[in-house]
């Protein structure tokens, strides 16, 4: 089999590290068959899209909304490049899974628009799947409505042209997205489970997401929430682009 390539813009270690054991974990993959890049180290460099079954990207801080001067050269790197990557992913309808970020990564192609409009808070939300997403052969396997961890500062404003829309939730109309056949945008995070919630609410306590004085009722909510659902896209994933 193909390894498949897992890119991460995640600068604090702890969540970086939980982030990407949590995708091998609920993919069902061993560190052989994954190769890591984190953008936010390291220029992602040449990727022959032949050498991988497919990609998947993960979330973190950067915000493709945020103002350009307001953004480090860091970050403008890392979306030049991912930018650049997406395009040639969509013209090879290759196999591509973003999760959170990648929203901001795909849904500004062809005509697309994220703002800030649909942001929504840490913690879980109910998700439901649109007609087109419970025929998907990737989110078809979920059940209609689902529980869903969240946490973010933009959302997609206008779908991409031609793009599919899979799946909503009350306060963010994009949850989930599909551009040709294989190539796939969650707003939500298939690769939370609670403990991996739990973690990043104490590692981005600083970061705008919640007021840190509400730390411990944020924790409780997560703490309460049912979210077991979502993992399963990861696994599917794989199953559905392993070559």
């Amino acid at each position: 089999m193909k390894p498949f390539l897992f890119l991460g813009t995640r600068a604090e270690d702890d969540a970086a590290e939980a982030e990407y054991a949590a995708v091998l974990r609920f993919s069902g993959l061993d560190e052989r068959d994954v190769r890591r890049a984190r953008l936010e180290r390291e220029p992602l460099g040449e990727v022959d899209l032949d050498d991988w079954s497919g990609i998947v990207l993960g979330g973190g801080p950067f915000n493709v909304s945020d103002p350009v001067e307001l953004k480090s050269p860091v970050q403008l790197r890392a979306e030049a490049e991912l930018h650049a990557l997406a395009l040639r992913v969509v013209e090879a309808d290759f196999p591509f899974l973003g999760a959170c970020y990648g929203i901001g990564t795909l849904g500004v192609l062809a005509g697309g628009r994220v703002d800030r409009e649909h942001g929504e808070p840490i913690g879980a939300v109910e998700v439901q799947l649109t007609e087109a997403g419970r025929s998907d052969p990737l989110f078809g396997d979920l059940p209609p409505s689902f529980q869903a961890f969240v946490g973010h500062k933009e959302g997609v404003a206008r779908l991409p042209r031609g793009s599919v829309l899979l799946a909503s939730s009350a306060s963010c109309p994009v949850q989930a997205f599909r551009i040709g056949r294989h190539v796939y945008a969650t707003q939500f995070h298939p690769e939370l489970d609670t403990e991996g919630l739990l973690r990043r609410i104490d590692v981005y306590r600083d970061h705008g997401y919640y007021d840190p004085a509400d730390a411990e009722v944020v924790r409780a909510r997560a703490r309460a929430a049912t979210v077991r659902e979502p993992q399963r896209l990861m696994a599917r994933f794989v199953e559905l682009f392993a070559r």
